[in-house]
């Protein structure tokens, strides 16, 4: 079979299979099964005979640079400088056999939760908030921790009948993947918005606030140069705030 013609552009994300574990580069598409050893633990085996072991903590999603560089540190001392992101906003880390016991005390002394593996909940996935979004009708990370401050249990230490996937979105827009998840918080605008005449031609470009709504409940208004609003149409999404 001929090579495949390299990339001849640097456009775009690196290839990915540059960044994994060795163990797991060598082992890519072998693996047979997987372990649960307890809620952050798993031991993953290959067709090879190779184990590799990875430990679960949660995270906090929102995170500062501090944050991610102790989880660097931590990951250069216990797991040979890799981790990865799982789509449910953990951090996973690939130990030695020897080091797992290890690399879990270190983690619970720096105040981590290990868990999120097996029957219980994982890490509460949830959208941007106010911190970036324009549209949320409630902030994520308050309602998240509160959550998390009643349930966390059920992340490191107990059991439930079956997997349970957490999510919060901040509007309905949802892009916090609560319509996939197995319980949903979702923050949700009441009524239409309001139009300002006085101001709204200075403070919006107003094209775009049309363009915004995709249900076409805002039109124009040349009367007033502004634009009116069809509540019937409207589904509270929030993007006409923008």
């Amino acid at each position: 079979m001929a090579d495949k013609p390299k990339r001849i552009t640097d456009l775009g994300s690196p290839d990915y299979k540059k960044f994994l574990p060795p163990t797991i580069a060598k082992n890519y598409g072998k693996w047979k099964y997987h372990e649960v050893i307890d809620h952050g633990t798993m031991k993953h085996v290959s067709e090879t005979g190779d184990e590799l072991y990875t430990v679960r903590v949660a995270t906090p999603r929102l995170v500062s640079t501090d944050y991610i560089r102790e989880m660097c540190d931590i990951s250069e001392k216990f797991s040979g400088g890799h981790l990865r992101w799982t789509t449910r906003h953990n951090i996973e880390f690939f130990p030695a056999k020897d080091q797992v016991d290890a690399l879990k005390a270190d983690l619970k002394k720096r105040g981590h939760l290990v868990g999120g593996i097996g029957y219980g909940i994982s890490n509460v996935v949830h959208t941007q908030g106010w911190i970036h979004c324009h549209t949320p009708a409630t902030d994520a990370s308050g309602v998240v921790k509160a959550v998390m401050d009643e349930l966390h249990e059920y992340f490191t230490t107990k059991r439930l009948p079956a997997r349970v996937r957490i999510a919060l979105a901040c509007c309905l827009n949802m892009c916090g993947a609560v319509h996939c998840s197995d319980i949903a918080i979702l923050g949700i605008h009441r009524l239409p918005p309001k139009v300002n005449e006085a101001t709204l031609a200075n403070q919006c470009e107003i094209p775009t606030t049309i363009a915004s709504c995709p249900t076409g409940a805002i039109s124009p208004n040349p009367a007033t140069k502004s634009v009116k609003i069809k509540a019937e149409r409207c589904m509270y999404c929030g993007n006409c705030y923008t």
